[in-house]
């Protein structure tokens, strides 16, 4: 059997902070006009950033989403940047924030060609309906993670909450494809 590397693309990293007080979204919305605020559209306030690109969501309540960081570091650094931001122009932010990854979404290619129909009696609490979607749903335990996989042999993972999650999550799935047979390397 041919050991493949497969190669790993963090696409999505979804983190949180919370401040324990209230933000006022209004203020944020004068001193930073570049940001997007309507709330009879949408209870938080959207404020992008360049480096790292990102766009965070800003919530009257303290709550704070990060969405488009690429790890774990660089979630951190666009929430930190904000805060910075928000300080510098008299925004009242007390204490640093509590930051928790919610979600990390990855794309991976495993080198190989997935044979899905034999996958879906091989893999347990997987789902293949290829007339419906034209990927397997595999839900993972160990750590506790979502696949979809195709047979082209690329795969999808969601809701890792740490990077190390999705590089274990990969690195047991192929093993376990290569093991059963269900993964064909070459032509």
């Amino acid at each position: 059997m041919k050991e493949a590397k497969f190669e790993i693309d963090i696409v999505n990293v979804v983190a949180t902070a919370v401040f324990n007080h209230s933000i006022d979204l209004e203020a944020v919305s004068r001193l930073f006009p570049e940001t997007e605020y309507r709330p009879e559209m949408f209870p938080g306030l959207v404020f992008r950033v360049r480096k790292p690109k990102t766009a965070i969501l800003i919530f009257g309540s303290g709550r704070m989403v990060c969405t488009g960081a690429k790890s774990e570091r660089l979630a951190a650094k666009a929430l930190e940047k904000v805060v910075w931001q928000l300080k510098s122009r008299g925004i009242v932010i007390v204490g640093k924030p509590r930051i928790e990854i919610q979600n990390i979404v990855a794309s991976a290619k495993l080198g190989g060609r997935l044979n899905l129909e034999r996958a879906v009696y091989t893999l347990s609490k997987s789902i293949y309906e290829p007339e419906q979607f034209p990927g397997l749903i595999y839900r993972m335990d160990n750590p506790k993670v979502v696949m979809l996989l195709f047979s082209s042999g690329k795969i999808v993972c969601a809701g890792a909450k740490r990077e190390a999650e999705v590089y274990e999550a990969l690195r047991r799935l192929q093993a376990k494809l290569e093991r059963e047979g269900i993964i064909y390397y070459g032509d």
